[in-house]
């Protein structure tokens, strides 16, 4: 067992984006940061995520500023943190080596001192540049395994058996993750982290894969939880009796539930054990003092709600009740005797005690990623096709499988809920399964996110993807976003620099509408003040001839995103006619009709609802 634990606060990036939505601003950020140069943890993971997108999306702030606002209030007393998605950095497609080149070289520069690295597929392949550039520019690489399970398939029946069917040997053994951590560490990793991005990971299995590692690998090991279906503090507990080298936490108000745990309770099970966390937990009580009110802030902004939170608690400074004092102890007990049932039983109702988010039975059961399940029902909600939820659940080992069994984890795990759901609503509707299916699962199918940890059959993938082999990602045929003049903003550039041509590659719809405006407000702040111009009129509704020929309607609400005809052109059945995004996923709409297009019904950036006509074809 370690004497000093090593401590990563994940508050200001995967713990508000787990909990709040990734809508925390600059200036509530700023509050705590004068605390949390004083908290000395080992590392800060304040980037990458969502947090990039969400802060151009929702704030209106740039997360570059975000990234360098941090750094020179922390110093280099915290290795600042970014989730980097490999090869597809924090976008959703893959890109050129200059282009990953230049974003390690510019998040260094801007404060960055750890970048981890994780690909959806665990492809060891696609880790590799990111490594390369981040050493190159003075970062640290902290390459990150994700942790699945097989899925749960279902039961065969007795005439199955008796033909001598089985079902599919397990993959995701001891034995896989750690050859994809030495794979790693050959690359140049300067640390593994043991990526449980579900918190489906209980207590034995990590104090297993630590114990592996630590065997087998001579660089740090680090654990990364949540604490969704319950297992969380548990697991965290047993990697520290395991000997891991670092945790993630969060602060009190942004742990637990669909976080991960919290530190104060982390403290306490290391007081008890005599390991030293070197962190001032002094300037963490300071910390949760700004993260209380945020918190109530965040809420009542997002949520429009005040969700119940946890009693207060400073371990510094509060007396633990005798009872709840010996189930600390019960857990370490239970820890170091590898009674998984015991520890998470005690950890549960040290949660409990102090009001926690109890444990997600559904997500527990099920085995899949909180945020896959909400995606799921969400895009079931806007479907108005609830009831189909139980058939799209059941469809999901089969969906996965077929895909070649990716790891459910960002954007993986969306690209399979999000098949599963339109396999459940083709079936509803009496079409064979994948009539519909998103750009993106063609794309996984087809071989263009990777190496998938399963090979996936030939017919199948011509089904899907019109090829039989495997295709990888052709990085030479990448384009460059567009970036256009504004002649709206005095005619300068859409991206002005390296930092915002970046931007506008990894997030090219929010970025776009993000850096126009961020030119135009520049624009009218550096002229003279005019008189004021007469009120514009309304603008008048788009008007359209009236529908006489078949129409291709939207299947299900999202946002045009392209639209691949013009009016006049001959299409034929079946060809692409529009592009659709809806729950993150690109969706190619498909005319049914042979004929020529008589009218365009919507714009590029229009939301629509489901059945809206957007093409006529006569």
């Amino acid at each position: 067992m370690a004497k000093k634990l090593k401590i990563r606060d994940l508050t200001l990036r995967d713990g508000q984006q787990s909990s709040f939505a990734t809508r925390m601003t600059q200036e509530q950020i700023d509050r705590c940061l004068p605390y949390y140069k004083e908290a000395n943890f080992y590392a800060m993971e304040v980037w990458g995520g969502a947090v990039p997108d969400s802060v151009m999306r929702y704030l209106n702030e740039n997360p570059w500023t975000r990234l360098e606002t941090i750094h020179k209030a922390v110093g280099n007393v915290s290795k600042l943190t970014a989730l980097s998605r490999g090869r597809n950095l924090f976008g959703y497609s893959p890109y050129t080596d200059e282009i990953i080149d230049g974003f390690c070289r510019n998040s260094i520069q801007s404060g960055l001192g750890i970048m981890r690295i994780f690909d959806a597929l665990n492809d060891v392949d696609n880790v590799k540049s990111t490594i390369k550039y981040v050493k190159q520019y003075g970062g640290m690489a902290d390459c990150a395994v994700c942790y699945t399970v097989d899925p749960k398939y279902p039961e065969i029946g007795f005439f199955g058996r008796l033909m001598g069917k089985k079902n599919p040997k397990p993959v995701f053994t001891d034995e896989y993750f750690l050859d994809k951590a030495k794979q790693m560490a050959a690359l140049g990793a300067d640390m593994i982290t043991i990526k449980d991005m579900s918190g489906l990971i209980p207590p034995k299995r990590v104090s297993t894969l630590v114990k592996l590692f630590k065997q087998h690998l001579n660089i740090p090991v680090d654990f990364h939880t949540h604490c969704t279906p319950g297992y969380g503090l548990a697991s965290v507990l047993a990697a520290i009796v395991a000997g891991v080298d670092v945790v993630d936490t969060n602060c009190w108000y942004f742990a637990g539930g669909t976080g991960a745990p919290a530190i104060e309770l982390v403290y306490v099970f290391c007081q008890k054990m005599g390991i030293d966390l070197g962190v001032n937990m002094e300037a963490v009580a300071k910390i949760n003092t700004q993260l209380r009110e945020i918190r109530k802030e965040l809420n009542l902004s997002v949520f429009n709600t005040e969700k119940p939170e946890p009693k207060a608690f400073n371990p510094l400074t509060d007396k633990l009740p005798a009872d709840v004092d010996a189930l600390f102890d019960k857990a370490i007990a239970a820890a170091k005797a590898d009674d998984e049932a015991a520890t998470i039983d005690a950890c549960r109702k040290i949660e409990a005690y102090f009001g926690f988010p109890a444990p997600n039975e559904l997500v527990q059961k099920a085995e899949i990623p909180g945020g896959m399940y909400s995606n799921m029902v969400a895009q079931l909600k806007q479907l108005k096709a609830e009831d189909i939820l139980p058939r799209a659940m059941e469809l999901i080992p089969t969906v996965r499988l077929a895909a070649g069994l990716p790891p459910l984890v960002t954007p993986t795990s969306q690209i399979v809920g999000a098949q599963a759901v339109n396999c459940a609503m083709d079936e509803k509707a009496g079409r064979p399964m994948y009539t519909n299916k998103s750009s993106q699962f063609v794309n996984l199918v087809k071989g263009e996110y990777g190496h998938t940890p399963v090979k996936i059959d030939p017919e199948f993938r011509l089904k899907i993807a019109g090829v039989r082999e495997e295709t990888p990602y052709d990085t030479s045929k990448y384009q460059m976003q567009p970036n256009p003049t504004l002649p709206e903003a005095g005619g300068v550039k859409l991206a002005e620099n390296e930092k915002e041509v970046l931007l506008l590659e990894l997030f090219p719809l929010v970025a776009k509408g993000f850096l126009t405006e961020q030119k135009k407000k520049a624009y009218a702040a550096s002229k003279p003040a005019e008189p004021k111009a007469e009120e514009a009129k309304p603008a008048t509704e788009k008007k359209s001839a009236q529908i006489t020929g078949n129409t291709v309607n939207a299947p299900l609400p999202g946002r045009v995103i392209d639209i691949k005809v013009k009016v006049g052109d001959e299409v034929k059945s079946g060809q692409e006619v529009v592009t659709l995004e809806a729950m993150k996923m690109e969706n190619s709409i498909t005319s049914n009709y042979a004929g020529k297009v008589k009218q365009i019904l919507v714009e590029v950036g229009e939301t629509v609802a489901t059945d809206l006509p957007m093409i006529e074809i006569e």
